[in-house]
C-alpha cells in the first residue's frame, strides 16, 4: 500500500526457510507490470544489520519479510528495526508461538529500546468464537507485544490476488471488505488515512 500511494518502499526478503515467498511475489510483479512500486532485494541473517543504515536514507519506508520462526535473520532485523508487526493465526498453536516472539522481543529491546512490537489477527474466521478467544489471550498475556483489535480475515481475494503477484488493493472485481479490513490495519499501523494508489 505504501508503494501504491507513492512512497518509496524497499522490501527485504529475509525468509530463507519459507522459500522467498516475498521474492517470488516481486518476480510475478515484474512480470505483469511496468513497475510494482516498491524495490525488492534479498538480505539474510546479520547482514540485515549492517546494510539497514545504509538503506534507509535511500527509502521512506523497509519492509523486511523474516517469517515467524526465531532465526539470525529475524534477531537481526529487530535489532534495527522501529515496529515488529506479527499476524498471528487464530489457533492456540500461533498463541503458544508468540509467547517465544515475547521474550525475544523484551530481550531485544536492551539493544533497540524504540522498537514497538504489535500483533493481529491474520485469516482470521469469518465466523464462530475462536477470533474472540483469541484476541482475549493477544490483549492479556503478551506485555511486550500491543495487540491491534485490526482483524484481517480468511478471504477468497488473498489466494487469488497473491497467485497474481498483486495486492488485495489491485484485484478487480474489488473485494470492499477485504480493503476496508486492510485500510484499517494501514491507517492504526501508519496513523494515516489510505486513500490514493495506482493500479495496474
Amino acid at each position: 500500500m505504501r508503494g501504491l500511494s507513492g512512497s518509496e518502499v524497499l522490501l527485504i526478503d529475509a525468509d530463507s526457510i519459507d522459500n522467498g515467498n516475498a521474492s517470488d511475489l516481486s518476480s510475478i510483479r515484474d512480470e505483469i507490470m511496468e513497475s510494482k512500486h516498491y524495490t525488492a532485494i534479498q538480505i539474510n541473517g546479520k547482514a540485515i544489520a549492517k546494510e539497514l543504515p545504509t538503506l534507509a536514507k535511500k527509502f521512506d519506508d523497509i519492509i523486511i519479510d523474516v517469517g515467524g520462526h526465531d532465526s539470525i535473520s529475524q534477531r537481526a532485523s529487530l535489532t534495527v528495526a522501529d515496529l515488529l508487526l506479527l499476524p498471528v493465526f487464530p489457533s492456540s498453536f500461533d498463541t503458544w508461538v508468540i509467547e517465544a516472539v515475547n521474550t525475544l522481543v523484551e530481550e531485544v529491546s536492551t539493544i533497540n529500546p524504540n522498537l514497538k512490537a504489535y500483533c493481529f489477527l491474520s485469516r482470521a474466521d469469518v465466523v464462530g468464537n475462536q477470533n474472540n478467544d483469541t484476541s482475549e489471550i493477544l490483549n492479556e498475556d503478551y506485555p511486550e507485544i500491543s495487540f491491534i483489535d485490526c482483524p484481517v480475515k480468511n478471504r477468497k481475494v488473498f489466494r487469488n490476488a497473491s497467485s497474481q503477484g498483486l495486492g488485495v488493493v489491485e484485484v478487480k472485481p474489488k473485494d470492499k471488505k477485504a480493503i476496508d479490513e486492510l485500510k484499517k490495519l494501514y491507517k492504526t499501523v501508519f496513523n494515516e488515512d489510505f486513500k490514493n494508489y495506482k493500479t495496474i
